[in-house]
């Protein structure tokens, strides 16, 4: 993924602007990056991704799944299929999921 890619759909932040609010904050912990526009407390898909992006900026947690490795259109992908699971409910006002392949 993309700096300017969104990283929590519920919320719609992009991965800039968490790897900005860690570089900027320097929270102690990952659950910290919630405050980022809350963050990783909607349907709970992107949080493995957060602890990542603090894990990558020198956090001591253990790091979560890599973003990196996933373009924009299979993460979208991949959490429609986390929420249609029964993983999470997104929020009113979050970006749908996209339809089932």
């Amino acid at each position: 993924m993309k700096l300017d890619d969104t990283i929590c759909y519920c919320f719609h932040i992009s991965k800039r602007k968490v790897v900005n609010f860690i570089r900027i904050t320097r929270p102690r912990r990952a659950s910290q990056v919630s405050e980022c526009g809350g963050a990783g407390s909607g349907c709970g898909w992107c949080v493995s991704f957060l602890k990542r992006c603090f894990a990558d900026a020198g956090g001591t947690e253990v790091s979560g799944a890599a973003i990196e490795d996933l373009t924009a259109e299979q993460y979208a992908r991949h959490r429609g299929d986390y929420i249609r699971a029964g993983g999470g409910t997104p929020p009113t006002g979050a970006i749908p999921p996209p339809n089932s392949p």
